[in-house]
């Protein structure tokens, strides 16, 4: 436990280390919430023709409303929380990488759900906004974290049970059956003599 603890941290502040390198916000960070952004955008015109996207900044080409989603809101920082917690606790490889990939998708799929959210309760309640954006939203996307990575943890123990070597049975196996008769006994065992005066003397 303390092993996985300590890797946790170790790894959490290396990686957040290195998300703040200019070269790193540059490179990847600016280009996946650019693409954050564009993938809200195509969700929301689906039904709402007023919404465009301008780089990092999800906007209301009626209202001129608009959110930026900065550092905090692209699920990066979320992502690496999980990527800490899976890489630090003893698993085989294969088993890693799946819940990496599954925690990946499920982290930015409900971020998002959270711009998406967050875009409409600006336009509609300020305090609410407020609100749902440095509060709520910021306990659910780290619940999710925490929900994936218990879920990865319990589906690699039950594949490790099954995996398992087979349990003995339950019952001892029968003695086999004598499939010759019981020898009869050679006499009687209990006298057949009705006698019952009492002996003379």
């Amino acid at each position: 436990m303390l092993r996985f603890f300590l890797t946790f941290v170790l790894l959490q502040l290396f990686l957040f280390g290195v998300n703040m390198l200019g070269v790193v916000q540059q490179h990847v960070v600016l280009p996946w919430t650019a693409l954050l952004a564009r993938a809200c955008v195509a969700l929301v015109t689906m039904f709402d023709d007023t919404a465009a996207a301008a780089g990092k900044v999800l906007w209301n080409t009626a209202t001129g409303f608009g959110v930026s989603i900065e550092p905090g809101c692209n699920g990066i920082e979320a992502c690496i929380v999980l990527f800490a917690a899976v890489m630090a606790f003893p698993s085989s490889w294969r088993h890693k990488l799946v819940g990496l990939a599954i925690g990946f998708l499920a982290v930015q799929g409900l971020n998002v759900v959270r711009v998406i959210s967050l875009f409409y309760l600006g336009q509609w309640n300020m305090q609410v906004f407020n609100f749902a954006h440095e509060y709520l939203w910021q306990a659910l996307i780290m619940l999710d974290v925490l929900i994936v990575w218990l879920l990865w943890v319990r589906a690699g123990s039950k594949s490790q049970e099954s995996s398992g070597p087979p349990s003995p049975p339950e019952d001892p196996p029968a003695p086999p059956a004598h499939s010759a008769a019981s020898p009869k006994p050679a006499g009687p065992l209990v006298s057949t003599s009705l006698d019952l005066s009492p002996p003379v003397r």
